[in-house]
């Protein structure tokens, strides 16, 4: 029997978001694959972590899985809210298909519900029936690391569906995924539909995206700002080297021409930007203090000179 997606991550079922995130932080790092390798029992709590992790943290479908259990996802989308022909009566998904629970319901109310007619009447009493979903597709939002959404790459996937049970999927992320972009899988739904991916793109430590181009943010030293010099710098696919001119300042940027993101259905590429820092060290002896004090001295000025309400 399937665990509870509550009792597996150990929190109540009124847990707040803060709790499930904590407990599921303590569970991965516990049983995360490179803290036990080899380890096929720790590998597969892991994925059952992920799973309810992916469920309980999603108000959506953490209110559908209160309400339905483990096939909420596709019991949600067959009950709908309330409306269409079927309102007012309970799906249940099983497998293979749904079954329907309403008072007063009987075969030929059932009958005229999907074909709109009925061969005949009789007196209503309560009935269940099981109606074969076809075609039904699912949507899924999956998290991709930031250089894998820019080089492109493959990822494995598992898929739970009523119909096969979980599958595991080869996914193709195109090079220059965006964040909230959808991909879909033609015939990996239920019963021949499709399936549907939101990609989510993790942050960088030091790139960012802007459109096509990629930004990454470079420290440099006092005395390189000052003199210029050949710095490298990461890349998407390498290190690059680029000139710091003498004299500049933190925040300005060096373009790097096509070496930016992939720009889909095209060859071309954006541009990388290398946004300077100046990094000031965080000890000076005592001569390095004079000098720097002397260098003030013979050039004083006032940066913010210009800037007057």
């Amino acid at each position: 029997m399937p665990r509870d997606y509550y009792e597996i991550l150990g929190v109540p079922r009124n847990a707040t978001l803060e709790e499930i995130k904590s407990a599921y932080r303590k569970l991965a790092m516990k049983y995360h694959p490179d803290r036990n390798p080899g380890n096929k029992e720790a590998e597969a709590k892991f994925r059952e972590v992920q799973e309810a992790y992916e469920v309980l943290s999603d108000e959506k479908k953490r209110a559908q899985y209160d309400r339905y259990g483990r096939v909420f996802e596709h019991a949600g989308a067959q009950a709908g809210a309330g409306t269409g022909p079927f309102s007012g009566y309970e799906f249940r998904w099983g497998p293979g298909g749904a079954t329907v629970f309403g008072e007063g319901l009987d075969t030929e109310d059932l009958f005229e519900m999907i074909f709109g007619s009925a061969p005949g009447r009789r007196g209503k009493r309560t009935r269940t029936r099981t109606i074969w979903p076809t075609g039904q597709d699912i949507h899924q939002e999956i998290e991709v690391d930031f250089l894998t959404a820019a080089r492109g790459g493959i990822i494995e996937l598992t898929v739970h569906r009523p119909d096969t049970g979980p599958t595991v999927l080869r996914v193709n992320i195109p090079p220059g995924t965006t964040d909230g972009q959808t991909l879909r899988l033609r015939g990996q739904g239920i019963e021949g539909g499709d399936l549907y991916l939101k990609i989510r793109v993790r942050p960088h430590p030091y790139f960012r995206r802007e459109g096509n181009d990629l930004v990454v943010q470079v420290p440099i030293s006092l005395q390189e700002a000052v003199f210029g010099g050949k710095i490298d710098v990461p890349g998407l696919d390498e290190m690059l080297s680029v000139t710091v001119p003498a004299g500049v300042s933190s925040g300005q940027r060096l373009r790097i021409r096509g070496h930016g993101f992939p720009i889909p259905g095209s060859s071309q590429r954006g541009d990388l930007y290398v946004e300077l820092r100046i990094v000031l060290p965080k000890h000076l002896d005592p001569e390095s203090r004079r000098l720097l004090e002397e260098f003030a001295r013979r050039n004083p000025y006032n940066p913010r000179s210009e800037m007057r309400l």
